[in-house]
């Protein structure tokens, strides 16, 4: 019997998939402001513009955003750095404690040498495997030339250790040590990283994973293999990095999309399994802005859990979106003996010629050779049964009184921009003529990168009170069911779509559009789309100061926050 997985799912992933075009081009040509210092000195250069771009428009050509650029490392001898190392697997049992960095390193992205961030030295961060209700110590160190902090995301933790500055702790300033404490209540994976310029130290790979095992026996179908896969994307031209705004963000309106894409760190990505395994991949997306479409080059894929539990019921995907800061844990059948290449494929929007364009970028292979597995090591039968999980079931069911309860709370996400270049304001005219529900492609890289966050506000508007953002500060207390509607205003100066995160709980998406979502899991972050209405019903079950936001890092940066309360 075939059951909805989710509405959401399905809907976006028909907006992606789509045939064949290459990556997006990339621009080499610079424009070196006349305004800005010459030589050895940092200075803005024009933004690479790709293929769907609108054209420069007259009078833009001599303008850079109002803020400065900054590059950490810059001037410097990139010699004198480490070279990141790949990722390693850290087991850590109840008890233990992991002594870890963030220091500036020398990456290799395709065949470029660049000044990069790294936890403990790696590319990604060290994963973190321990099981399901034990506690860990992470003696963190920083090392790198600006204050930090480290969030871990979609962990349940006691609040002193969520890692926002000025509520939870002080910057840990250079130099410095702060010890965190971490617990795992629920199985999964997690992940994390600053909670600082987010924009730029994640942008530059402070970004690692947490794995979370299960204490029960057959919690998941058994796999051959389980490999972890961290998507991203970086802003690059002939110069190297694109530098970033030095007291704020750039790319205020849309976020900071990248033109070269990578997986786990890398740009060559490859996998080598035998013809017949099944591989549970856990994906995480850490990109600054933009939300993935996967597919695995005609390989059967199967969600079993999100962000922080199985999901009610397995279900076969035709892909999997994903945007930033979510996880997806998926089963993938590789059956024959083949290279399936794992891509991005969207529907490209190009604004200013008023058409979609497909584009299918590569993100890596998987090579499947030698013939089938053993009869010993085959999986398919497994695979090919969708469970139905009764633990998720029961657990989620015990909610069910709330699903339909009037909001505690209604949200409008919107927009609010002052001081913009008036060809932007003009050209975004022509921009939202037609807004499609994901903004799976950056349209008009100029304006973006020309907006900051000093003149872009994103608003979290609190319908009934008409607080906005950090204005607000609801009061819960533990024990608590609260329900949240999200709707993302189409009419907004910019809508976008908004990957909504609340820290230190769990929630489920009761609706989306009016429309109850029949296969729920538990969730830290949820992308509401534009023009969408999202309900979110929230488990308050852990006291503190906590934080809602945008996990788009412009975004965050340019004020879509909110504070909520949860007293004993």
């Amino acid at each position: 019997m075939f059951l909805k997985f989710s509405s959401r799912f399905f809907a976006l992933a028909l907006l992606a998939t789509s045939s064949v075009q290459a990556q997006d081009g990339m621009d080499h040509s610079m424009h070196m402001n006349h305004n800005m210092p010459m030589g050895d000195s940092l200075a803005w250069r024009m933004v690479p513009m790709g293929d769907l771009s609108m054209p420069m428009m007259p009078g833009m050509m001599d303008d850079y955003p109002e803020v400065g650029p900054m590059l950490p490392g810059h001037g410097m001898d990139i010699s004198m750095f480490s070279e990141a190392r790949p990722s390693e697997i850290i087991d850590m049992a109840d008890g233990d404690t992991l002594h870890m960095d963030a220091s500036l390193v020398r990456r290799t992205i395709g065949g470029q040498e660049y000044v990069m961030m790294a936890y403990g030295g790696m590319y990604p961060g060290p994963l973190i495997r321990a099981d399901r209700g034990s506690k860990v110590i992470v003696e963190f160190t920083n090392n790198i030339e600006m204050p930090t902090t480290v969030h871990w995301h979609g962990l349940r933790l006691d609040n002193a250790f969520d890692g926002v500055p000025g509520v939870t702790q002080d910057p840990v300033l250079t130099g410095e040590t702060f010890t965190y404490e971490l617990k795992f209540p629920d199985t999964g994976m997690y992940w994390y990283h600053p909670h600082m310029r987010e924009d730029v130290q994640q942008d530059l790979g402070l970004y690692g994973n947490m794995l979370v095992n299960p204490t029960e026996e057959d919690y998941y179908a058994p796999v051959n293999r389980e490999v972890p896969l961290i998507l991203d994307d970086i802003l690059v031209d002939a110069n190297g990095l694109v530098p970033y705004g030095d007291s704020a963000p750039t790319h205020a309106l849309m976020g900071r999309f990248g033109n070269v894409m990578m997986v786990n760190g890398v740009t060559d990505y490859n996998l080598d399994v035998a013809a017949g395994e099944v591989v549970r991949f856990y994906l995480t997306n850490v990109a600054n802005t933009r939300t993935f479409n996967v597919l695995f080059g005609g390989a059967r894929i199967k969600v079993i859990a999100g962000d922080v539990s199985k999901y009610e019921q397995e279900q076969f995907v035709s892909s999997v979106v994903i945007a930033p800061a979510e996880r997806y844990i998926v089963d993938v059948y590789f059956d024959e003996d083949r290279t399936y290449e794992i891509t991005n494929t969207i529907q490209a929007v190009d604004h200013f010629r008023g058409v979609f364009v497909p584009q299918i970028s590569v993100l890596g292979t998987v090579s499947a050779t030698s013939g089938a597995v053993s009869d010993q090591e085959t999986y398919e039968t497994d695979f090919l049964e969708v469970r139905q999980n009764e633990d998720t079931q029961a657990d989620i069911e015990s909610f069910a009184q709330y699903f339909d309860k009037t909001p505690d709370h209604s949200l409008r996400l919107t927009v609010e921009v002052n001081n913009l270049h008036m060809m932007t304001m003009r050209m975004m005219e022509i921009d939202t003529l037609y807004v499609a529900p994901i903004e799976w492609n950056d349209t008009m890289p100029m304006m973006n990168w020309l907006s900051t966050g000093e003149q872009v506000d994103w608003v979290l508007l609190d319908e009934a009170t008409g607080e906005k953002s950090m204005e607000i500060n609801w009061d819960w207390k533990v024990g608590d069911v609260r329900k949240i509607r999200l709707f993302n205003d189409p009419k907004s100066f910019h809508p976008m779509n908004h990957p909504f995160h609340v820290h230190g709980q769990r929630f489920v998406v009761t609706h989306v559009d009016g429309v109850p979502v029949e296969n729920k899991a538990w969730k830290d972050t949820v992308i509401v789309p534009v023009g969408s209405t999202v309900d979110i019903l929230v488990d308050v079950t852990n006291p503190g100061q906590w934080m809602a936001h945008c996990h788009i890092a412009e975004h965050l940066h340019a004020g879509m926050m909110l504070s909520f309360n949860v007293s004993e």
